[in-house]
């Protein structure tokens, strides 16, 4: 059984929102690897086998997609506060499932290879 520590996944959401966030906007996928450095991290921090990387690392990647997507739409619908009607409601949801998702997975590549890292070292 996997033990969840908090802490970890805490730091690894802090260097996630800020490396998502200036890559993000530095250039178009930089919050993917924003995401993956800081996955790689949570991994190599928490203690065990590769598969306690990927569970912290698929949290960390997760959440953090979430928060940035927040953060980037609260940005955008202050240029664009007329726009957001119910169709752009339904883009948002859909846009945050798929956003979940990829942060998700993005995160489970991270915690492995950090909890790999971890291993080998």
């Amino acid at each position: 059984m996997v033990e969840v520590k908090w802490t970890h996944i805490i730091n690894g959401l802090v260097i996630a929102i800020i490396l998502g966030l200036i890559l993000g906007i530095l250039t178009s996928w930089g919050d993917i690897l924003g995401y993956l450095i800081a996955t790689i991290y949570v991994g190599y921090s928490v203690n065990g086998d590769y598969m306690n990387g990927a569970i912290h690392g698929a949290a960390v990647g997760a959440v953090a997609a979430v928060i940035v997507l927040i953060l980037s739409l609260i940005g955008l619908s202050t240029l664009f506060a007329d726009v957001a009607v119910v169709s752009g409601l339904v883009a948002i949801v859909t846009v945050l499932i798929i956003a979940i998702i990829i942060g998700g997975i993005i995160g489970v590549i991270g915690g492995i290879i950090g909890g790999l890292i971890k291993s080998k070292s």
